[in-house]
């Protein structure tokens, strides 16, 4: 049964497989598709379950249905892109929550905006950007952060913080840790007119010099480079399911790394949050512990990159887990080094 209200429809019994990148089996008992976000504090005040706390659904690709989500699934699907000021040399650029981010990164690169070509092609929406502080090449959304709208379920009303309040750190932020608290219902960004390419991440310069770019790229040339990369290196979810990459990059105190890279000199190693630490490349990890490529039934690791885990038609949230904890469970044993997924568990633990 189908109900709607203003500003949000209600669905029973709703299928999520198609919700979810990784294409695995899952229903919700209700789903809340959320067209206009003014809608939320008057949802939660009437139509809402008494005590619910529902599981907030971007595009579903930064998450693994391990099982079926228990309450109610909410999903923000409206849509609008405005440029709200123009301050010296950068734009204050407003995005709805359910704007697709590569489409997104793509408007604001049509109108001369830069700063975020180095995130092209990353799946997923605006909403779920900062939660997660997507980064690659590079980047990370942080550093163009001016300000995110979000419901605050605790007051019943809208609130609005700076970078500084979203306590962002690695592939973590305010909202990963209060999840039943903030319901992201757009972002705010500060893109500059001009800025200097960063082109440091292994591969991007010799792509822009594959492609013919001489002297310093374009926003746009960098965003057509980091595209091909990807394409090459990660599976389309539409063609093959996946989360992109499955685990963070583990960041160890700077001894542990030193120790490591002298028992492994080819073990890429880079700066962490501080001079003390170091963070490295998990995907180097999981390749040396010999699982690209690998495939169980259904559930596998990518071929053309190791932090990928794959549904190759029928595999189950479980057996996707399952995989995940066994490739962890050898890369501790092998390094000592703990790594951890990216992506939110519903329906289990890690």
């Amino acid at each position: 049964m189908n109900a709607s209200a203003g500003g949000y429809r209600i669905i029973e019994n709703a299928r999520l497989d198609a919700r979810n990148s990784f294409g695995v089996p899952a229903r919700a008992p209700l789903l809340v598709e959320v067209t206009r976000s003014e809608a939320l504090p008057d949802l939660f005040a009437s139509a809402m379950p008494r005590g619910a706390k529902p599981l907030v659904l971007g595009g579903g690709s930064n998450l693994l249905f391990a099982g079926d989500p228990a309450g109610v699934v909410l999903a923000l699907v409206s849509g609008g892109i405005q440029t709200l000021r123009t301050d010296g040399d950068a734009s204050i650029v407003r995005a709805d929550a359910g704007v697709i981010w590569h489409d997104f990164v793509l408007w604001t690169l049509g109108r001369g905006l830069c700063g975020l070509e180095n995130l092209a092609l990353i799946p997923g929406t605006v909403g779920a950007a900062p939660i997660q502080n997507i980064g690659a090449y590079g980047v990370e959304v942080r550093e163009h952060v001016h300000v995110v709208e979000a419901f605050d379920r605790e007051r019943g009303d809208f609130v609005r913080l700076d970078a500084d309040a979203c306590a962002f750190a690695y592939r973590d932020s305010l909202f990963k840790h209060a999840p039943d608290r903030y319901i992201v219902n757009a972002v705010g960004f500060r893109l500059p007119h001009a800025c200097a390419p960063r082109l440091g991440y292994a591969g991007l310069a010799e792509e822009l010099q594959a492609m013919g770019v001489e002297g310093t790229p374009r926003a746009s040339q960098v965003a057509e480079a980091v595209i091909r990369i990807r394409r090459r290196k990660l599976p389309d979810p539409a063609v093959l399911g996946n989360a992109g990459s499955f685990f963070k990059n583990p960041i160890v105190p700077l001894a542990q790394a030193e120790a490591l890279l002298t028992e492994h000199p080819g073990l890429p190693v880079f700066r962490g949050s501080d001079a003390d630490s170091r963070k490295l490349s998990a995907a180097w990890l999981i390749d040396q512990c010999g699982w690209k490529g690998h495939r169980e039934g259904d559930a596998g690791v990518s071929a053309t990159h190791a932090l990928v885990l794959v549904n190759h038609g029928h595999a189950s949230g479980l057996q996707l887990l399952d995989l995940a904890r066994r490739i962890a469970a050898s890369v501790q044993e092998r390094f000592g080094v703990a790594i951890e997924p990216e992506p939110r568990i519903v329906g289990a633990t890690w």
